[in-house]
């Protein structure tokens, strides 16, 4: 994508979204979210402005590992999204061939998405594949990814909750360079990286 349609694709998203989360996309999922799928993007954006990450949420046992994936996930639910497996096969003239794809956790409308807050970093590789597959058996018409930006472990450091998570895990330095490098094929992708800013001190 040139740097001009980059930067045009940007500008969708509103001020206060881009002011607490780190957006990238891949094959122009930004403009594709809000021009094809206007309620699905509102949907999103209501989430994502409803999201705090709150230190008592970061201190709970466990590095919090399915409590704030939850917390979105849940939100997703109430506004209709539902976690979906598909039945895909491919026929050959008289041949039939199943093309196994995993669930998606939130579903709506042909838009895919997965939140990743923190599992080992290997999930990202089978999100973006799984998009690419609904893409291409023409199940999907976009994927989004909901993760944390790498800049958190400063906080997880501090509050003394580092190794809980771990470098080898779902963040944005994990999930940049597998975007970048086209690992969700033709499928239109936007990710969503929640930073510091998203942060309250409850």
């Amino acid at each position: 994508m040139d740097q001009n349609a980059a930067m045009a694709n940007q500008s969708i998203v509103p001020a206060d979204i881009s002011a607490r989360y780190e957006v990238n996309e891949w094959r122009n999922g930004l403009a594709i979210l809000a021009a094809a799928h206007p309620s699905e993007w509102e949907n999103i954006l209501e989430v994502l402005r409803g999201f705090s990450l709150l230190r008592s949420d970061v201190l709970k046992p466990g590095g919090s590992k399915g409590f704030i994936s939850s917390k979105l996930d849940s939100h997703f639910t109430r506004l209709g999204w539902v976690e979906k497996k598909f039945d895909t096969k491919i026929v050959v003239d008289n041949s039939e061939y199943v093309t196994p794809t995993h669930k998606v956790d939130c579903y709506k409308n042909r838009v895919a998405l997965e939140v990743e807050w923190n599992n080992k970093d290997p999930l990202f590789d089978r999100d973006l594949n799984n998009f690419r597959l609904l893409f291409e058996l023409r199940a999907i018409d976009a994927g989004v990814i909901i993760t944390r930006c790498t800049e958190l472990q400063k906080i997880f450091n501090k509050l003394g909750r580092g190794p809980s998570f771990g470098n080898s895990t779902t963040h944005m330095a994990k999930l940049r360079p597998r975007l970048d490098g086209g690992s969700g094929g033709g499928c239109p992708v936007v990710v969503f990286g929640i930073s510091g800013a998203a942060y309250v001190e409850d």
